[in-house]
Order: C-alpha cells, then sequence, then structure tokens
C-alpha cells in the first residue's frame, strides 16, 4: 500500500460519508460482484500493442472481471454492466456469455440487456478475440485466456445476482485533472473551429461516477465511473500482467475502502511492534528458508489478503471516448535528441519508431501507472464523498446489431453515403506514441511505396471499390475483405443504450477520438429530450462506454479522417463510420424514448470458435534441477548491509518453480509476503498488490531448462517495522499429460525497520 496524506482532507469527508444515513428510500434492487481473470503469466503474448516480442514474464496486480446488476424488482427490467481488466471486449466471450447466462438464468440476461466492456489496459493475455487481425501477434486464439475471462464474467454476474438487495444509485461528476492529453492534436485542429471553440480542452477531463448504496445498512457496495484515458501507462517493453492506470485505481479505491476502517492507517500498521529492531534482527536470523513443500490446489486461497466471498466493496473504473487520449501526459518525445517530436507526424526526422510519450514518472513506468491511476481514484474519492444525486425512474434498453460494411448514411436532404468493407491504412502501421510501430511508416501518410503495396497484395489486393470508398485512406490491408483462414475483421456489430432514470450508457464497441464521443453523445442525448415526451431534459446524463460487447478499433470524426493519423487510419469503416453510428444511434435512442421495441435486424455476429487456429503449444512439462524441489531457493533474500531493509528497498527471492501456465490459480496467488505476528505468520501482501511482484524466466543449467520464480517486494512507506519473508505458491507436470502436483516455499526471514 502507499501513504497519501496529502489527501486528509478527502479521507476526512469520506469517513463522515461512511456514517452518514442517506436519506433516500430504496429506488432499486442493486448488487455487484469481481472475480478474478487473471491469465496465463508466462510466454503468451499481450494484447493492445500488437508486439510480438511482449510475452507475459509474471504478475504485477491481478486482473478482475467487476459487475454491477440494477433491476426494478426481481423479475422486472434490469441491465448487468461488466467492466473487465482487459483490453477490450470480445465477440466470441459475448456469444459464450451469453450461452452460459441463458441456461443458468434463462431470458434474465441476454444480448439486450447485458454489457461487457473493457479498461483497454495494453498488460493482459491476448488470445481471445476471434478475428484474425487482432491474434497475428499472439499465434492465434489462446483457450486459457479466453477461458478466464469467461469464467470471470460469468462468477462476477453470479454474485451481483445472488447480492440484489433494495438500494439507492447516487450519480456525481468532476474534472480529472491532468490524466490525459491528446496525442493526435493536429488531428484534432481539423475539426471545425466554431465546434472546438465550445470545449475548453481537446480531451474531454470528465469522470462520471455511480455511487451504489444498500438500503439496509445505508452504506456503499460499490462505484462504478467513466472516464477516458488510455491504459498505455505500462509500455510495449512490459512484461508483467498488469490493469494498468485503470486497474491501478480500481486497486487504490477498494483497499482504501476495505483497509481504511474509517480512519488514515493501513492494513499492516495494526501488525507494528514494540519490540527494538535488534530483537528483531535476532529473531529473523535464526529463520531459514522452509524448502518446498506439496500443498493443495486451493491452498494459496488461503493466503490471499483479499478473500473473495462475494460481499466485498466492488470498484470499477471503466473506459469512455479514449481513441486520441494518452495517459503519458509529459507528451512525446524523440529518443534520440530528447526534443520534442514532429507535430504532425509524431515522428522524429521520419523515424515513428523514436517519438515515445512520456508518463508523469517517467522513465519509471510503473510510476507512471501509479500516477495515474492514483489521479482517477482520488477524484473518484471525492465524488463518492459528495454524491448526493440520487437516480430515478425507469430502466430500459435497446440494442441492435448493424452490419457496418454497408450503412447507407443520411447525411442531409440530398446527400447519402455509404460506409465501406473494413481496412487499416499506412498510419494504422506507424503506430502512435504509446507503442511506435513500424519503420518507414508515419501517422499522416496519405501513400504506401511500392514495397508495401506488392506484400500487402499477396494477402489480398483491395479491389477498386474499396479503394475508392475508403479514400483518402490509402489501404494498407482490406480486412473487410480478407476471409483466409477466416475473417480478418468484424462486419457486424452491436451497438446498445442502458438507461437508468435520467442515466444514459452508450455502449460502443471501439475507440472513438475525442471529437467523435462528444458528437455522439450530444446526439442521443438530443433525440431523447426532442422525442421523450418530457422524460429527458437537459439535466439527462450520457456517458459513453467504449470497448464494449466486441471490438473494431477506432472511431475518428470525418474532418481527422482526413489527416490519417492512427485512429483515423484504424477508422475501419471509412470516413462516414462516425456519421454511421450517430445515425444508428438515433434510432435506438428515438425507439427508447418513444418506448417503441425494435424488431430486430435479423442479423447477428458469427461464431468463429470451430474454425481457430491456436499455435501456441502448451508447456511440456517441468521438472526441478537435480536434488531440488520445485519451491526450494534458488537465491535467498540477501540481507541489507545494516541489517535490516529500508522503506523503498526492494528484498526478493527466487524459487526453482514451474510454468505458472500449469494452472492461473484463479483467486490464489503466486507470491505472499508474509509478517510474523507472535509464532505466527500472517499474510500482508500478494501478487494483487501494487507492491509485490511475481516475476517468472527460465535460466539454463547443465543444458537444461528450468524455471525460476522471482518475489520482489517494495518496501511500502506505511510498512510496519517487523519480521517478514517472501512466499511462493505453484503448480508443476511432470509431463504434458499428468496430474498437476502443487507446492510452496518460503524464504529466510528478514527484517524491515
Amino acid at each position: 500500500m502507499h501513504k497519501h496524506q496529502h489527501l486528509l482532507p478527502v479521507f476526512v469527508a469520506l469517513c463522515a460519508a461512511f456514517a452518514l444515513i442517506d436519506e433516500v428510500d430504496g429506488e432499486y434492487l442493486i448488487g455487484v460482484g469481481s472475480y478474478d481473470m487473471t491469465g496465463p503469466a508466462a510466454g503468451v503474448n499481450m494484447m493492445g500493442y500488437a508486439n510480438i516480442d511482449q510475452n507475459t514474464a509474471g504478475i504485477h496486480f491481478r486482473l478482475r472481471a467487476r459487475t454491477f446488476i440494477v433491476a426494478e424488482s426481481s423479475q422486472g427490467a434490469r441491465f448487468a454492466f461488466v467492466n473487465l481488466d482487459a483490453g477490450m471486449a470480445s465477440q466470441l466471450v459475448t456469444i459464450k456469455v451469453l450461452q452460459i447466462l441463458k441456461t443458468r438464468f434463462g431470458d434474465l440476461y441476454t444480448q439486450e440487456n447485458l454489457a461487457i466492456s473493457g479498461t483497454h489496459t495494453h498488460a493482459g493475455p491476448a488470445g481471445y478475440l476471434q478475428y484474425v487481425v487482432y491474434s497475428v501477434t499472439s499465434l492465434g486464439f489462446i483457450s486459457q485466456t479466453f477461458d478466464a475471462i469467461v469464467t470471470a464474467i460469468e462468477q462476477s454476474i453470479i454474485q451481483a445476482h445472488n447480492n440484489l438487495k433494495p438500494g439507492s444509485i447516487l450519480l456525481n461528476t468532476g474534472d480529472v485533472e491532468n490524466a490525459g492529453i491528446n496525442r493526435s492534436p493536429s488531428a484534432y485542429l481539423f475539426n471545425p473551429p466554431e465546434e472546438r471553440a465550445r470545449y475548453t480542452t481537446n480531451v474531454d477531463t470528465t469522470m462520471t461516477l455511480l455511487k451504489l448504496l444498500d438500503s439496509a445498512s445505508n452504506r456503499s457496495i460499490g462505484a462504478f465511473s467513466w472516464f477516458a484515458t488510455h491504459g498505455t501507462s505500462m509500455s510495449r517493453e512490459n512484461r508483467l500482467i498488469s490493469g494498468d492506470n485503470k486497474g491501478a485505481a480500481a486497486r487504490f479505491f477498494e483497499d482504501w475502502f476495505t483497509f481504511s476502517n474509517n480512519s488514515l492507517s493501513t492494513r499492516n500498521t495494526k501488525f507494528s511492534t514494540i519490540q527494538n529492531i535488534s530483537t528483531l534482527r535476532n529473531k529473523a536470523q535464526k529463520i531459514k528458508a522452509t524448502g518446498g513443500k506439496p500443498c493443495g490446489k486451493t491452498t494459496s486461497q488461503g493466503f490471499k489478503v483479499r478473500k473473495n466471498d462475494g460481499s466485498r466493496f466492488v470498484g470499477a473504473f471503466c473506459q469512455s471516448n479514449v481513441g486520441d487520449v494518452t495517459p503519458n501526459v509529459l507528451g512525446a518525445f524523440c529518443t534520440d535528441t530528447g526534443k520534442p517530436c514532429d507535430f504532425n507526424h509524431s515522428s522524429c526526422n521520419g523515424n515513428d519508431q523514436l517519438c515515445v510519450g512520456r508518463g508523469p514518472g517517467y522513465p519509471d513506468e510503473i510510476l507512471s501507472t501509479k500516477i495515474i491511476g492514483e489521479r482517477q481514484f482520488e477524484k473518484a474519492m471525492e465524488l463518492f464523498s459528495s454524491a448526493t444525486n440520487p437516480l430515478s425512474g425507469k430502466i430500459d434498453y435497446r440494442h441492435a446489431y448493424i452490419n457496418f460494411t454497408s450503412i447507407e448514411v443520411q447525411l442531409n436532404e440530398s446527400t447519402v453515403v455509404k460506409t465501406c468493407p473494413a481496412a487499416v491504412g499506412a498510419g494504422f502501421a506507424a503506430g502512435t506514441t504509446d507503442g511506435p510501430g513500424v519503420f518507414g511508416f508515419q501517422q499522416g501518410d496519405t501513400e504506401i511505396n511500392e514495397m508495401w503495396k506488392r506484400l500487402r497484395d499477396l494477402l489480398k489486393e483491395p479491389s477498386q471499390y474499396q479503394v475508392d470508398c475508403q479514400k483518402p485512406k490509402p489501404v494498407l490491408l482490406s480486412t473487410g475483405e480478407m476471409f483466409v483462414p477466416y475473417a480478418w475483421a468484424p462486419a457486424i456489430l452491436p451497438i446498445q443504450i442502458l438507461r437508468l432514470g435520467n442515466f444514459v450508457i452508450l455502449s460502443v464497441p471501439g475507440e472513438f477520438t475525442t471529437m467523435a464521443g462528444r458528437r455522439l453523445r450530444e446526439a442521443v442525448k438530443e433525440t431523447l429530450i426532442n422525442n421523450g415526451n418530457g422524460e429527458f431534459d437537459n439535466e439527462t446524463h450520457v456517458v459513453m462506454a467504449g470497448l464494449t460487447n466486441t471490438y473494431s478499433q477506432y472511431i475518428a470524426t470525418f474532418e481527422e479522417y482526413k489527416q490519417q493519423r492512427y485512429e483515423a487510419a484504424s477508422t475501419l469503416y471509412g470516413p462516414h463510420t462516425l456519421s454511421a453510428y450517430i445515425q444508428e444511434f438515433k434510432k435506438l435512442a428515438k425507439a427508447m424514448a418513444t418506448g417503441e421495441q425494435l424488431g430486430g435486424t435479423g442479423l447477428s455476429p458469427p461464431d468463429l470458435s470451430s474454425v481457430q487456429l491456436s499455435l501456441l503449444q502448451d508447456p511440456l512439462g517441468d521438472s526441478p534441477p537435480p536434488g531440488k524441489r520445485f519451491g526450494d531457493m534458488q537465491q535467498d533474500v540477501a540481507q541489507p548491509k545494516g541489517g535490516s531493509f529500508k522503506k523503498g528497498d526492494k528484498p526478493s527471492a527466487t524459487f526453482w518453480s514451474a510454468n505458472p501456465r500449469y494452472d492461473l490459480l484463479i483467486e490464489g496467488t503466486f507470491a505472499v509476503l508474509e509478517m510474523l505476528q507472535g509464532e505466527r505468520w500472517v499474510p500482508v501482501y500478494d501478487d494483487d498488490d501494487f507492491c509485490l511482484y511475481f516475476k517468472w524466466n527460465v535460466t539454463v543449467d547443465n543444458g537444461s531448462l528450468y524455471g525460476l520464480a522471482t518475489i520482489e517486494w517494495e518496501v511500502p512507506e506505511d510498512a510496519a517495522s517487523g519480521v517478514y519473508r517472501l512466499r511462493h505458491f505453484g503448480s508443476s507436470k511432470k509431463t504434458k499429460d499428468s496430474p498437476n502436483e502443487y507446492f510452496t516455499g518460503a524464504s529466510s526471514a528478514f527484517t524491515v525497520s
């Protein structure tokens, strides 16, 4: 944990808020749930940067699915909103989850009233999307990643459903300072000056928070917030699974709520000891490493600091119109000269790979993740403590599947245009300042050289119709015309509106830029007001949930599309993509406002599970070196010269271990920091903590490969003086088909003063 001493006024206000009995009767049934979805932590490509060399090698902190359900009655109108610590939602995941829910709940939760949204972390395992372009670097489909996500969504929904109880929901909004800047400011300037003049910034700074209150206890059971900033505080070089800044914000918020106990104390100050440090050192010196020992499949769950019994407070930080918003708020600089990058192309003397954004903790990406996470967390706490606006009114929803490859869009009385089959342009290959792409491309490219055209045409030469339709985008990959070995890009997309009184969520299957999101929100709100017979007014609050239900890359404005920076080059369905979204969402909004029930489009996205290719090989079986057991020490904690570790030090220990893909230890842990209390060891941190790191790699010994697990603890400022040790859990298989064997081991003890 970390200190927030500078937040004393906020903490005091929040403590008062906990004791406050809200004068709000239970308007709805509300429930929350949360479940571990951490996928394979070794040798699996990460989703987000499309960097084939970025494979998992441990865990910084765990990934979770967080759900809230709100209903009018036990069998009345309801919806479920699921927030994933994942790069984005997946059509195949959504299909599978709906099948499971159908079996368990009948028609209570369907495609109409279920929203599954991704935070857009770029530090989670890949291989769970069904279209080829999203699974190239992961070597295809990875069932372990997919299954972990599906199970977590299912279990979090079950928890939320079982927890439904009378309650109320309070709405609050406020501005988050310096948690995101526009990474394509030159494209933003292409938007009309009169439109830009309506806004003070080129990014949306508003955070919208819902506070969920249990009527019986008058205490909060959860909070869900929406704010736009990319999950790219962790770089394309990172190898540790992480929820990035939004996952960090959720961890900080939930831990504060759970461990603060209405005071500024953190969870381990109660373990402080009056023994002097020399006594502690003498005690620690006598406690040696345990050696590897067998344990059970669920043993590590008993060592978790946060045991998931379904009753925990759930704090979720959801994504919004994030397309052009980066958390690397210091700006983008050339790595060779240290000077700012070219404004229009985000390159350095024509080289896109040298232009890299800097987070507030630069050059420490973990510090940047923490800072951006804290900025969201701190604003959420403030909004949580001051929320007084209760939501009331009906629950409603509308949903439609639309074929986005050929929508006729009525721009005005005399002009009709069409969307295109999916395609990406040259600027897509250039990447962004968050993660530069391929050498030889720049953002803003409107031409492709002949060499790349020939390589492109070996895969699929775009049709002339596609070339003309996508202009001014130069078609680098005509993914909407590519179907070998199966579809490369989606064609049929879900759009959805969820209503909770005068609060409205727009579920969009992609990344809208700042201005694109503003236009869609405004169009929907205007439609609701104009057709709602007074049910909607200027106080109606519309938020956008990005990367929801499936993924179809970016949505830039028509004007931004002209410059063909990364976001525009990744706007799949051509220059009129945003206009198509606005047109189709207005249809849903009008139907909601008038009470019309839509008959459906007769379309549904394909289920491509049966044709997925999976080229990643399973681990073949592990054994420790001769004379060693899994859980034995390979390198024990190196005792510091002064005899005790200080705040900020990083004691670590390395264990002989097996590939963590043998068992993900869901709702368990690979790493624990224990503190000695009398004669008993008490878990204080685990691999779901920001300060404890689980790292896995392989070493070569006498020509054989062996696995190593390193556990590192960055001693927090609020750590109590005492005796500690590091513990590792794992699972092994002697052969690919043999049963799992579970093990644990602990390091020698050490002291912190």
